[in-house]
């Protein structure tokens, strides 16, 4: 790839995709971009973006492929669908979203059979606000020449790159990333239920352990929504805790490791999600732990 700035295709404009394709264009990139929901593009087509009516076409004017996409399935289905049939030597297939290990490893080996292209898995922590700010964490797997080249081409969207390890490995390193993240959510939310039930004014908690050693990032973004009950706008999904989570156990079993905190909360996940609210805000997770009226 050449000195000069190589033009980005985005696939996945959506609560991530957008504010990271508005901050690769303020940062000079050339971006064509694709959504399966056309009407959501109009905010980065008004940024400078190019949008294209296939992902044929996108995979064909760009020099780097992103994908900021859903779930293990979108991303099969785009890049045997599409990708694989108009990807080209020398080009290279970034990943922003968080998928299956296996199915990571077996899409880079394809892709590299059909097109000579090489993977970089480099699945993001750090919610929409790390998005819009530039401050996200990625962790990376793929070669060192690829993962040198997605550093200087994701630069504007990231606080910290880390090299994790061939491919695959960034994708595991996002799981270990969610155990943590979903644990941390359902303690918060049994803790501010509890709290609340208690007597105590549960606004303060936020700021009353900020800086202890139960301070954590999600306690500071998600206690003060549930405190004041407010659920909206949608900045994350419990859907998407919960397949990280399901991923989580599917790869303790293969790994034959036991894991049963996170097992337990994927239960609970799954819970929550079967009431209604898979496409909801986790911090709507206190309404799991909170008493009724009749309760009471």
């Amino acid at each position: 790839m050449s000195n000069k700035k190589p033009i980005l295709g985005f696939i996945g404009i959506g609560l991530m995709g957008k504010p990271l394709t508005l901050r690769l264009l303020n940062a000079g990139f050339s971006v064509n971009v694709w959504n399966r929901s056309p009407e959501k593009l109009q905010a980065v087509v008004d940024a400078g973006a190019v949008a294209c009516p296939l992902i044929a076409d996108l995979v064909k004017a760009s020099d780097v492929i992103i994908l900021c996409l859903a779930d293990t399935a979108i991303v099969e289905l785009v890049v045997r669908n599409d990708i694989l049939h108009n990807g080209s030597p020398g080009k290279l297939l970034i990943d922003l979203s968080s998928i299956h290990p296996d199915n990571t490893r077996q899409l880079a080996a394809l892709l590299y059979e059909k097109c000579a292209m090489h993977w970089v898995d480099a699945p993001v922590s750090g919610g929409v606000a790390g998005a819009e700010q530039g401050s996200l964490a990625i962790m990376a797997g793929g070669n060192a020449e690829s993962i040198e080249i997605a550093r200087s081409v994701l630069a504007p969207l990231y606080k910290q790159l880390t090299h994790m390890g061939d491919v695959g490995s960034g994708q595991v390193t996002k799981i270990c990333n969610q155990m943590i993240v979903s644990c941390n959510v359902l303690v918060i939310a049994e803790m501010m239920a509890l709290a609340k039930q208690a007597g105590v004014d549960a606004e303060k908690i936020p700021a009353a352990l900020a800086g202890g050693f139960a301070d954590s990032k999600p306690l500071q973004i998600v206690a003060p929504e549930m405190a004041a009950e407010a659920f909206e706008p949608v900045k994350w999904r419990v859907k998407t805790l919960l397949k990280d989570l399901n991923m989580a156990v599917d790869l303790s079993v293969k790994q034959g490791n036991a894991i049963p905190m996170s097992g337990l909360a994927a239960q609970l996940m799954q819970l929550h999600g079967s009431h209604g609210y898979l496409e909801q805000d986790p911090s709507t997770l206190i309404k799991l732990f909170a008493k009724s009226s009749a309760d009471a």
